[in-house]
């Protein structure tokens, strides 16, 4: 499972023209699925996730996490995640989930981090064309992938 984690002043997702996340200070979270996915991989991402250290303290140094700024999380489905560029310049998508495994583990994904939370996470519309708006602050991008956590 990959993630990207962006610090966001706000963030929100659209589809058909419908608001269906939005959220201000906290963390939007893009999520890649792979078929060798297991409760393990989510347990650790979540957990990374929400302990990360990278909303800025008093002193303006990178030491609280999105609990610690009671911050908020908008998680979305994003198979290109697991894209494939090594040949030509079409991407290849095989690493990626079909939906028959990507939306049990998106689920579970979705339900470990907001027990781990606490707080209600909005997501996106799984397989939907959506439009992701965000103010990066920072800008802070981090990415994780539970297969490559040694």
């Amino acid at each position: 499972m990959r993630v990207v984690v962006q610090r966001v002043s706000s963030a929100s997702v659209v589809v058909d023209s419908n608001m269906v996340a939005d959220i201000q200070k906290g963390l939007l979270v893009l999520v890649g699925i792979e078929d060798a996915d297991t409760q393990e991989d989510i347990d650790w991402l979540v957990g990374k996730i929400i302990k990360i250290r990278i909303f800025n303290d008093e002193n303006d140094v990178m030491n609280y996490s999105v609990q610690d700024v009671n911050g908020e999380i908008i998680a979305v489905s994003q198979f290109t995640l697991h894209a494939g560029t090594k040949k030509g310049n079409r991407p290849s998508y095989i690493k990626a989930s079909k939906p028959d495994i990507a939306i049990p583990l998106y689920e579970k994904f979705i339900a470990t981090l907001e027990r781990e939370f606490g707080n209600k996470i909005q997501t996106g519309i799984f397989g939907a064309d959506m439009k992701v708006s965000l103010l990066n602050d920072g800008p802070v991008t981090i990415i994780m992938d539970s297969k490559n956590r040694e």
